[in-house]
C-alpha cells in the first residue's frame, strides 16, 4: 500500500558565509603606490587650491564683514550679482574678456600650426635647432619685463615708436591715453611671447605622422603646399580639436601677468583693455570688495564651465572621438 505524504516540504537552503578579503582599494594603493607618489604634489596642489577654497563661494551671497565670518556675514541673496549687471560692468567685463581670449585662441593656433608646418619644412637640422631656440625664448621671458620693453617702445617722451614717427615727419601718438590701439597691442605682445611655445604640440604631431605617406606623396608627384594641404593639416586636426576644447576651458580667465603689467591701473583704457582678473584685483586691492569680486570670480568659472559643456556636446556630436568626454 502507498502511502501519501501530505504534510509540508522543508527545503534546507545552504546559507553562504562571506570570505573575508583584502579590501580592493587597498590592494589598489598597495599595487600602484610609486604611481600615487608621482601624483602626489598634483594631488595635493589641487586640494590646496581649488577645492580648498570653495566654502569662500558663499561670500558672493553674503554682505561680507570680517567680524562675522564667512558662515556669519548676512546672506543677500543674488544682490551682488544684480549690482554687477544693473552697473554695466559684468558685461564690459565678459565682452572684453571674450574678445580677448578668442582673438589668442584662433590667432595663436593659426600661428601655430603655420610655424609647426614652417619648422617641419626646413631641411638643415642646425638651423631648425636655432630656430626653436629662438621661437622659445619669449615664453620665457617674464611678464614684468615685457611691460618695460612695451614702455619704452610706446610710451609718449621717449618711446622708440614715436621717435619714429617724429623722425619720418608725423606727430607723436598718446599711445597710453589711446584705448583704441590696445587691443591689437596686447594681442601682437601675446601672440610674440607664446606662439614659439605653442607650435611645439603641432610640431610633434607633424614628427608623428607616417613617413610612407610623404613617401606615397613624393612618387605621385605631390608638390609641397600639397603634402601640407592633403596630409599634414589633416593630420593635424585631432590635436588642433583638443587644444581647442582645452583652450576653451580657460577662456574667462584672462592673462593677469601680461595685462596688468602692460596697462596697470590706467583707467583711461579700461573700457577696451580692463577684464575680469584686473577688475577682481583692482576691488580687492582698492575697494577691499570682497563680496563682488567672488561673485565676478563665481560668474566666471560657471560661465567657463557651461561653454566647455556646450562645446564638447557640438565636438561630440560631430565626432564622438574627438570629444573630452
Amino acid at each position: 500500500m502507498a502511502v501519501a505524504l501530505t504534510g509540508p516540504v522543508v527545503r534546507s537552503e545552504t546559507t553562504t558565509v562571506p570570505v573575508k578579503k583584502p579590501k580592493a582599494l587597498l590592494r589598489s594603493i598597495a599595487r600602484n603606490k610609486v604611481l600615487l607618489l608621482m601624483c602626489l604634489p598634483a594631488i595635493v596642489f589641487f586640494i590646496v587650491f581649488s577645492y580648498g577654497p570653495l566654502p569662500g563661494v558663499w561670500i558672493a551671497f553674503t554682505s561680507f564683514n570680517y567680524r562675522d565670518g564667512i558662515f556669519g556675514s548676512e546672506f543677500v541673496g543674488m544682490r551682488n550679482f544684480e549690482f554687477l549687471i544693473q552697473s554695466g560692468q559684468l558685461w564690459q567685463l565678459t565682452r572684453n574678456t571674450l574678445l580677448y581670449n578668442l582673438a589668442f585662441i584662433v590667432l595663436g593656433n593659426i600661428l601655430q600650426i603655420a610655424l609647426a608646418i614652417m619648422l617641419n619644412e626646413i631641411r638643415s637640422k642646425y638651423f631648425k635647432k636655432i630656430s626653436q631656440a629662438v621661437m622659445f625664448l619669449p615664453y620665457f621671458i617674464s611678464v614684468v619685463l615685457v611691460g618695460v620693453i612695451a614702455f619704452n617702445l610706446l610710451n609718449f617722451d621717449t618711446g622708440a615708436v614715436n621717435a619714429l614717427i617724429e623722425q619720418t615727419g608725423g606727430d607723436p601718438i598718446k599711445i597710453y591715453s589711446t584705448a583704441g590701439l590696445w587691443p591689437i597691442i596686447i594681442i601682437l605682445f601675446q601672440l610674440w611671447q607664446s606662439t614659439g611655445y605653442g607650435s611645439i604640440v603641432y610640431f610633434a604631431a607633424i614628427m608623428s605622422i607616417d613617413n610612407s605617406l610623404f613617401e606615397a606623396a613624393a612618387i605621385d608627384g605631390a608638390s609641397a603646399w600639397q603634402r601640407i594641404r592633403y596630409i599634414i593639416l589633416p593630420s593635424l586636426k585631432p590635436t588642433f580639436i583638443i587644444l581647442l576644447l582645452f583652450s576653451l576651458g580657460g577662456i574667462m580667465h584672462g592673462n593677469f601677468g601680461l595685462f596688468w603689467n602692460l596697462v596697470g591701473n590706467n583707467a583711461a583704457l579700461f573700457s577696451t583693455t580692463d577684464i575680469i582678473e584686473t577688475s577682481v584685483y583692482r576691488m580687492i586691492l582698492s575697494q577691499n570688495n570682497f563680496t563682488s569680486s567672488t561673485a565676478v570670480g563665481l560668474y566666471q568659472s560657471l560661465f567657463g564651465f557651461a561653454l566647455v559643456m556646450l562645446a564638447n556636446w557640438i565636438v561630440r556630436r560631430i565626432n564622438k572621438d574627438y570629444a573630452l568626454f
